[in-house]
């Protein structure tokens, strides 16, 4: 996992990520402003699951929990973006969306932005390591998650 300063990988502009009124994704933004990948697990029958729910998919229990994995995992499928789909990513293009599996956590998946070169090749299955980048001055404050090729 890589916390290196950086330039925003993002242009300015964008809708600003926040959980929902009800609180149900708080738990992971949280985290991510931690350099922490919270996914949930349900502790009665051990099943991992994202994005967030208020209850287990397999048994039903509303205990689920937020549980820290290592944000490394491999890429399940990759979309090169060539039209932009927010006004701030006018001539920002093209950019890489990676649908992203966590074989350690369920292999559940979760999607991000493949930073590097925006033509590169992209191989399904490339191991990849989360980047957190905060944005500590915006309001309110928040942190993203991006993924690159593991080194």
């Amino acid at each position: 996992m890589s916390d290196t300063p950086r330039a925003a990988y993002l242009p300015e502009g964008l809708p600003i990520p926040v959980p929902e009124n009800d609180g149900l994704s708080a738990p992971y933004w949280a985290g991510l402003q931690q350099n922490r990948l919270l996914v949930q697990r349900c502790p009665h029958c051990t099943t991992w699951q994202f994005g967030p729910e208020w209850l287990c998919h397999h048994c039903h229990s509303f205990d689920v929990e937020w549980t820290e994995v290592e944000s490394r995992g491999r890429i399940f499928s990759w979309e090169r973006i060539w039209s932009p789909s927010h006004d701030a990513l006018r001539g920002r293009g093209p950019y890489l969306a990676v649908l992203v599996e966590l074989p350690h956590a369920g292999h559940v998946r979760m999607v991000g932005n493949l930073l590097g070169d925006p033509l590169q090749t992209i191989a399904i299955g490339t191991d990849v390591e989360g980047v957190f980048e905060h944005h500590h001055d915006a309001v309110p404050r928040y942190s993203l998650l991006h993924w690159q090729a593991a080194g």
